[in-house]
């Protein structure tokens, strides 16, 4: 588990868990229930960072491990 944080919430349009991670810019993934959105959330978090570094881009070290359900 990655520790950046990850905003969690029920998206009424999508009909779905959203996960977002404010830190890195677009990074997002949803799931039918929290648990779901979350796991999908690290696997985002990971291919967000495998990208960056294959372009050189920099990413951001986590301010800190904080999950919040909303």
């Amino acid at each position: 588990m990655h520790k950046y944080e990850i905003i969690i919430y029920w998206s009424n349009e999508d009909k779905a868990f959203i996960a977002e991670v404010p830190e890195l810019s677009g990074c997002m993934a949803h799931g039918k229930n929290p648990e779901e959105a979350l796991k999908n959330a690290n696997e985002a978090i990971q291919l967000w960072i495998d990208t960056a570094k294959e372009f050189g881009d920099p990413v951001p070290e986590p301010k800190g491990e904080r999950l919040i359900f909303a």
